[in-house]
C-alpha cells in the first residue's frame, strides 16, 4: 500500500514538472448523458511547441507595439536632423520672373529676374543650434522608449505564456476532479437510499460537482483568451494550436534588493527618461542664454536679370548686366530683443520642472524597487505556504487509503481527500504564478527584464 501511495504522489508530481503538456486543449465539458460525439472537435493543426525564450524572441520580431515605437523613434529622428540641416549647404533655384511697373522689385525684396539660385549656411546661431540639440536629445530619448516598450512585450508575453501553463494544469486537474464529484455524488445518492444521508448531503455533493464543472469553463474561456492573445504576439495564425512547457523564470531574475536598487538607479526606462529630458531642457536654456550673441549666415545668390523690368531707366544702364552674383557673410547684432529674455525665461522654468521630476523619479524608483522586492518575498513565503499544504493534503490520502483499505473509512472520504489535494494543487500553481508575476513586475522596474534572456 505504501507503494501505492508513492506512486500516486509521484504520478501527480510528474504532471506538473512534465517537460510538454497535453498535445491539445482539453475537451469541452459534456453533460452526464452525452456521448464523445458531442464534444467539440480538436484542432487538426499540429500544435506549434514553444518554449518560453522562443516565445519572447517571436514576440520581439512580430509585436506590432515595437513597430509604432520605431516608427516613433524614426520621426524623432527626423526632425532632429531637419535642425541641423540649417547649418548645412542649402541651394535653392527658382525664378523671380514677372511684369514691373516703377522700380523693379518682388514682395520678397529681392530684384525680379528670369532664374536664380540661392545658397545659405547657418555659421553661428547659438538659440538654433541649442534647439538642434534638443531635438537630438529627444530622439535619443525615442530609443529608451523603444526599449521600454520591448520590456512591456516581453513582460506581457511572459505572463501569459506562464499564465496558460498553469490554466492548463489547473484545467488537468479539474478535470480528475470531476471524476472524483462524479463518485462521490453517486455514493451520497446511494447511502440516502438507504436512509444512511440527508437529502442535503446528496445536495451539497451535487454543488460540489457544479461548482467544479463551473470553474472548468471558466479556465476554458481563460484558456482560450491566452492562445489569442499569444497567437496575436507571436504572428501566428488564428487557429494554430499552441503547445507550452511548465517552465520557471531563468535563475538571472534571482537578485538581491539592494543590488537591484543600484541597478535601477542605471537602467529604470522612466528615470532615463527623466535624465534625458533634463539634458534636452539644458541644451535649450544654454542656446537661449546665448541669443544676444550676434549670428552668423553664409549667403549667395545668382540671378539672370531680363532689360524688359526697367532696371536701365531706375539705373545706369552703362552698368547694367544680365548676369549677376552676390556672395559674402551675413551678421546680425542683437541690439534689444524682448523675445529672447522671455525664451530664456521660459527654458529655465522648464529646466528646473524636469529637474524636479528627475529627483521625484529617482526617490520614486527606489521606492517601488524596495516594495517590489517585499512583494516577492511575501510571494515566496505564500508558495512555500502553498506546496506544503498541497505535500500535507497528499499524505492525508496515503492515510484515508490505508484506513479504506482497512475498512475503517468509506469510498467517499477517499474522494473527498482527493478534491482537498486537486484544490491545493492549484492554489499551488496559483502561489507560483503569483510570484512569477512579482518577480517579471520586478525586474521591468530594475530595468533587467531584457537582460534575463540574453
Amino acid at each position: 500500500m505504501q507503494k501505492a501511495i508513492e506512486a500516486i504522489g509521484c504520478a501527480a508530481l510528474a504532471v506538473f514538472l512534465s517537460p510538454t503538456l497535453r498535445a491539445q486543449n482539453v475537451a469541452t465539458l459534456q453533460a452526464p448523458n452525452a456521448t464523445s460525439a458531442d464534444a467539440q472537435p480538436t484542432r487538426k493543426t499540429v500544435p506549434v511547441v514553444l518554449t518560453l525564450k522562443k516565445t519572447i524572441e517571436m514576440a520581439l520580431q512580430n509585436s506590432k507595439d515595437i513597430q509604432v515605437a520605431k516608427l516613433q523613434a524614426s520621426v524623432a529622428e527626423h526632425a532632429s536632423q531637419l535642425s541641423k540641416s540649417q547649418f548645412l549647404p542649402n541651394f535653392y533655384a527658382g525664378s523671380g520672373a514677372g511684369y514691373t511697373y516703377g522700380i523693379p522689385e518682388t514682395p520678397g525684396g529681392t530684384a525680379p529676374s528670369l532664374f536664380d539660385v540661392i545658397y545659405t549656411e547657418q555659421i553661428f546661431n547659438e538659440p538654433l543650434r541649442g534647439q538642434g540639440k534638443e531635438l537630438a536629445e529627444q530622439a535619443r530619448s525615442q530609443k529608451i522608449v523603444l526599449e521600454d516598450v520591448k520590456n512591456s512585450v516581453i513582460q506581457r508575453t511572459a505572463m501569459a505564456y506562464l499564465e496558460l501553463g498553469k490554466v492548463r494544469h489547473s484545467l488537468e486537474l479539474l478535470n480528475r476532479e470531476q471524476d472524483s464529484t462524479d463518485k462521490i455524488v453517486a455514493i451520497t445518492a446511494e447511502r440516502q437510499g438507504e436512509g444512511y444521508e440527508l437529502p442535503m448531503e446528496v445536495t451539497k455533493a451535487q454543488l460540489t460537482r457544479a461548482q467544479v464543472r463551473q470553474r472548468i469553463l471558466q479556465l476554458e474561456g481563460r484558456e482560450d483568451e491566452l492562445e489569442v492573445f499569444l497567437r496575436g504576439q507571436i504572428g501566428l495564425g488564428e487557429e494554430q494550436a499552441i503547445e507550452v512547457t511548465p517552465e520557471e523564470l531563468p535563475g538571472e531574475a534571482e537578485q538581491e534588493g539592494a543590488n537591484l536598487v543600484a541597478l535601477a538607479m542605471q537602467s529604470n526606462t522612466g528615470l532615463l527618461l527623466a535624465e534625458s529630458d533634463v539634458r534636452a531642457k539644458d541644451f535649450r536654456l544654454k542656446g537661449e542664454k546665448r541669443g544676444n550673441w550676434p549670428t552668423l549666415e553664409f549667403v549667395g545668390i545668382y540671378s539672370v536679370l531680363a532689360s524688359f523690368n526697367n532696371y536701365k531707366k531706375y539705373f545706369n544702364p552703362n552698368s547694367f548686366q544680365t548676369n549677376n552674383l552676390n556672395a559674402g557673410v551675413q551678421v546680425r547684432m542683437p541690439l534689444f530683443s524682448a523675445k529672447t529674455k522671455e525664451s530664456t525665461g521660459l527654458a529655465q522654468v522648464n529646466l528646473e520642472t524636469a529637474k524636479a521630476t528627475l529627483a521625484s523619479k529617482k526617490t520614486q524608483v527606489s521606492a517601488e524597487v524596495r516594495q517590489k522586492t517585499r512583494h516577492l518575498r511575501e510571494r515566496d513565503a505564500g508558495k512555500e505556504v502553498a506546496r506544503l499544504e498541497l505535500q500535507l493534503a497528499q499524505q492525508n490520502i496515503g492515510v484515508l487509503e490505508t484506513q479504506y483499505n482497512e475498512g475503517k473509512v468509506n469510498l467517499r472520504d477517499v474522494e473527498k481527500a482527493r478534491l482537498e489535494e486537486n484544490d491545493k494543487w492549484m492554489a499551488f500553481l496559483d502561489a507560483n504564478f503569483e510570484r512569477q508575476q512579482a518577480q517579471l513586475d520586478l525586474l521591468k522596474t530594475a530595468g533587467q527584464l531584457d537582460k534575463v534572456w540574453q
